[in-house]
């Protein structure tokens, strides 16, 4: 891919080369399963060291400001970034919600306090935040929430209860949008940040039918939340919100790179080795072999697409409702891949124990079942196709609920 950036971006390639060679330990090569594990892996050995290393240098959040620890980086030299890391298997060791959905809301929303308080240790990855959006009554229509943070003087005392937490049970802190006004529906919204570790936060894992336990029922009891941590205006967390989860389909959505799940490459080799070959040395069925050039065609369709968004929005503060179309054509990529794998591998590919069947078998149709919740994630299709209509393609308002 042309650089064109001239000398400037020439010189930044050869650091960034040099100090990855220099800091990237060789063990981790191709092992981002590490960082992308969705419960918590220790801390230790050659991770521990490459994650101190990234944080120390900011390029964990390469565009984020230097001054709270970031990289600094404007947008052209993140991207040779990504490509030097790509090119020796190296990967972002610092992520998490923090990084993806919360940290550029604050820079954006928070005041220089909670800027100084809160971005270095994301910066750093020290810390794991969780996301309380959605509750058993308000789910695809957010501001019905009920959650409530009464005003008691200096604190907010919070009662109520979320779900699809992710990570509650492992997070630190939890970015919450709670109603300070019942007598108004999205004017009567604050976006707090509480500490899980405050008497009255009790999360509660939910078993999926994946066998994994990523999600929460999140209770607030009697929780006393400081005047401090209000993040904007009081009334004004709806404004904050919404930003926020423009951020985090971008980040769904592969924040420039190609779906988070879909690997053409591996998927051509599992067809290969399950359904078998002709005597052209091409995949004996072709029906499969025909869907399998069209999944390949998109998932490479959209890399080159959100490469260009990414690019587009250089001059802009943040991602825009384009998001919403590239976290719809992500999940969608995402689903196909892994029901490709499991008709791919057969009866194989539905095995769930026992030793006569290997780790990728064993993990085909978990992640089968799991990639399914990425189309609800950040709102379901429906959702984000309302969005698109009225934000991008100008339509009248369908009254279907947006956010």
């Amino acid at each position: 891919m042309a650089d064109f950036g001239g000398a400037d971006l020439d010189a930044f390639r050869a650091q960034a080369k040099t100090w990855l060679a220099e800091n990237f330990p060789p063990s981790l090569k191709n092992r981002g399963d590490i960082a992308a594990a969705e419960a918590p892996v220790p801390v230790e050995g050659d991770y521990k060291l490459w994650k101190e290393r990234m944080g120390a240098k900011g390029w964990g959040v390469p565009t984020w400001p230097s001054e709270y620890g970031g990289g600094g980086l404007n947008s052209s030299e993140a991207r040779v970034l990504r490509e030097e890391m790509a090119a020796i298997g190296a990967w972002n060791p610092i992520g998490g919600m923090g990084v993806m959905m919360f940290g550029p809301t604050l820079l954006e929303y928070g005041t220089e306090e909670q800027k100084q308080r809160h971005i270095p240790p994301i910066v750093r990855g020290e810390l794991r935040w969780c996301q309380g959006y959605s509750e058993p009554g308000s789910g695809s229509d957010l501001a019905s929430l009920q959650t409530k943070a009464q005003d008691k003087g200096d604190y907010f005392l919070v009662n109520g209860s979320k779900i699809w937490t992710s990570g509650a049970q492992y997070a630190d802190w939890c970015f919450c949008l709670t109603r300070t006004d019942p007598s108004k529906k999205h004017e009567g919204i604050s976006f707090l940040l509480i500490d899980m570790k405050t008497p009255g936060v009790e999360p509660r894992p939910i078993l999926l039918i994946s066998g994994s336990s990523p999600f929460c029922e999140t209770f607030f009891t009697d929780v006393k939340v400081p005047k401090e941590n209000l993040v904007g205006p009081l009334n004004g967390g709806w404004t904050v919100g919404k930003r926020l989860l423009q951020h985090e389909r971008n980040g769904l959505s592969g924040g420039g790179g190609a779906p988070a799940r879909s690997n053409p490459a591996a998927l051509r080799e599992i067809a290969k080795a399950y359904i078998g070959v002709d005597d052209s040395g091409r995949l004996a069925d072709r029906d499969f072999r025909t869907r399998l050039i069209e999944q390949d065609m998109n998932a490479r369709a959209y890399q080159l697409t959100n490469a260009r968004v990414a690019l587009e929005a250089r001059n802009q503060s943040g991602p825009s409702a384009a998001t919403s179309i590239m976290k719809n054509a992500s999940s969608s990529i995402n689903v196909n891949h892994a029901e490709m794998v499991v008709e791919a591998m057969g009866y194989n590919g539905l095995a769930w124990a026992g030793d006569e069947f290997s780790a990728e078998e064993l993990a085909a149709a978990r992640a089968f079942l799991r990639v399914k919740s990425g189309t609800i994630a950040g709102g379901s299709y429906e959702i984000q196709n309302n969005i698109i209509s009225k934000r991008i393609l100008g339509l009248p308002d369908t009254n279907i609920h947006t956010y």
